[in-house]
């Protein structure tokens, strides 16, 4: 990604702990105020109106609100309304966003082909081969590996189907992101933050829809469903509606608010799949009751827990299915390692040793999210991808540049995922320039594809869970797609739990690898990456219920009640 999502040593340092993007976007320009912005949780079972009345207590001004999960947007100039409004007893407790220090722009793993250590290791190297489609899709060796091709030949998804990209936005003037954008129900909840976006660039703060400063959503967005228009590249479900659904900040931190509205919108409008590539920050593991937290960073993660908990449930429950990515840690999320990485945003992160018991990564852990982990084109786990038979439900292809070992592939940008992306984002990093020409050194990891009207799209490689859930998402989409039904007047759509059901009932079985301890010494990977894949054929650590499988997804009759 070009962001921090599931990196763990992408740190911003800054003096003061902030929970949640309060989603009050405020232009560089604008004077300072004593006023400041939290995030406040209800407990459960309190009345809105006593939760508002607790917060004017505490000192605080409602000026938002999310009734469905009790969250609400507050300022207050009382230098003790945090303390205050953690001690009442109607509310969970208080989250304040202050300024802090800008975080750096590569991600280490997403972009990892992008370090100078590894570009002259990429280039000229043999291409992975995919089915061919449109024009690149020949370098697509994940819809190959989920027989999209011949998915597509049954059901190329039907356009009443809604897919929302809950990212960083979507690039909605891309060609292969265009015929397939929905207006009407995209949106953004999430503001420029001037202390690590940058400069605002429209007075209001608030990007207008159809755009993505930091590419990531525009990426997802393409494998999702890029229209399959004889041009640049095609999507898993190149005919669903695709919904831009703005939770994450730019510079790729997603914040409670944010996504709890970006869910609720979802639930509402009746959208039939979301994916979600990232984890809410600034925790990379949210426990209930760390003693190696301060009781006021305990108060913040036990107010994302519960929003979170409650916004999924919301939309699972209007019939949203959920996939999420599982994260890029290199770890089992059943037996996690000490935590060095948070808090990420706002102040100095300290080592928290991780009670899996109370303890969550979310939204992977929270409750309907179908959590899916990277494979590479070898078809073996990516070195970086989380796992663990507790969370995991499937796996996909998300890339590995390392895979291939002893072969003309090993270190290649042919072993990621090839993806729509915002000519700006790229000129920006430095692989496009500004006459949008491809800046020599770069031909292996971008593309250019032009229309004889002269509109153009471009396409780069990124690795990671968060290309594997698209894949899935994408599966879901084309599931819906053929299964579902007229509901109400105008409404279309399909139960979650069947599609969830079907998505696994219908994924290719891939054993454990032997030995089931793998080590990666040989991609340069040390002790920490090592991995042991726990389960049978039917369901694993390493794979969950196995590969998804789009062909076997849109050919296989649907079985209500059956078990995968």
């Amino acid at each position: 990604m070009v962001s921090k999502r599931f990196t763990a040593g992408a740190v911003a340092t800054a003096a003061v702990l902030a929970l949640t993007a309060a989603g009050l976007g405020v232009p560089a320009s604008a004077a300072p105020s004593t006023s400041r912005t939290f995030t406040v949780v209800a407990e459960d079972g309190v009345a809105a109106e006593t939760a508002v009345a607790a917060i004017r207590a505490a000192g605080g001004t409602v000026v938002s609100r999310s009734d469905e999960v009790g969250m609400y947007q507050v300022t207050s100039d009382r230098a003790d309304f945090a303390a205050k409004a953690t001690a009442a007893p109607t509310l969970i407790g208080a989250a304040e966003q202050k300024a802090i220090g800008r975080k750096p722009k590569l991600d280490r793993v997403e972009q990892e082909h992008l370090t100078a250590a590894t570009r002259a290791a990429a280039a000229g190297a043999a291409a992975r081969k995919g089915a061919k489609l449109d024009p690149l899709d020949d370098k697509l060796w994940g819809l190959a590996m989920l027989q999209a091709d011949k998915a597509r030949k049954i059901e190329p998804g039907d356009r009443r189907v809604t897919v929302g990209v809950l990212d960083t936005g979507v690039d909605a003037s891309n060609p292969d992101i265009a015929p397939n954008f929905n207006w009407a129900l995209s949106r953004n909840f999430a503001p420029d933050l001037t202390d690590v976006d940058g400069p605002c660039e429209v007075p209001s703060c608030l990007d207008p829809v159809g755009t993505d400063d930091g590419g990531h959503g525009t990426h997802v967005a393409g494998t999702i469903g890029a229209a399959a228009n004889g041009f640049g590249l095609s999507g898993v479900a190149p005919n669903v509606s695709l919904v831009e659904l703005k939770g994450g900040q730019d510079s790729g931190y997603f914040f409670l608010e944010p996504v709890v509205n970006a869910l609720l919108h979802a639930g509402r409008s009746g959208i039939d799949v979301v994916n979600m590539s990232f984890y809410v920050d600034p925790w990379l593991y949210n426990c209930t009751a760390n003693p190696a937290d301060s009781p006021e960073d305990q108060a913040e993660q036990r107010a994302i827990i519960k929003a979170m908990k409650r916004a999924l449930v919301f939309a699972h429950n209007k019939g949203v299915t959920l996939v999420g990515a599982l994260g890029n840690n290199n770890e089992d999320l059943g037996a996690p390692r000490t935590d060095t990485t948070s808090p990420d945003y706002g102040a100095d992160p300290h080592p928290r040793p991780i009670d899996n018991e109370s303890c969550w990564d979310l939204p992977t852990e929270g409750p309907h999210v179908i959590g899916v982990s990277s494979v590479g084109p070898s078809g073996k786990k990516s070195d970086f991808s989380n796992y663990g038979t507790e969370q995991i439900s499937v796996a996909a292809p998300g890339g590995w540049f390392r895979d291939g070992f002893g072969t003309d592939t090993f270190r290649t940008d042919a072993n990621m995922i090839l993806s729509t992306y915002p000519k700006h984002v790229l000129q920006e990093e430095g692989s496009v320039d500004a006459d949008g020409n491809i800046v020599a050194g770069f031909e292996e990891s971008v593309f250019k594809q032009c229309k004889a009207n002269g509109e153009c799209g471009y396409y780069t490689y990124l690795q990671g869970t968060s290309m594997a859930s698209p894949h899935a998402a994408g599966v879901a989409a084309l599931i819906v797609s053929r299964y579902g039904k007229t509901q109400g007047r105008s409404g279309f759509g399909m139960s979650p739990d069947l599609v969830e059901q079907h998505l696994y009932r219908t994924a290719a079985e891939h054993a454990c690898p032997e030995p089931r301890l793998q080590q990666y010494r040989n991609e340069g990977r040390d002790e920490t990456y090592d991995a042991y894949c726990a389960g049978g054929v039917n369901f694993n650590g390493f794979y969950g219920y196995g590969i998804v499988d789009a062909y076997a997804a849109v050919k296989t009759p649907l079985k209500p009640n059956a078990r995968p």
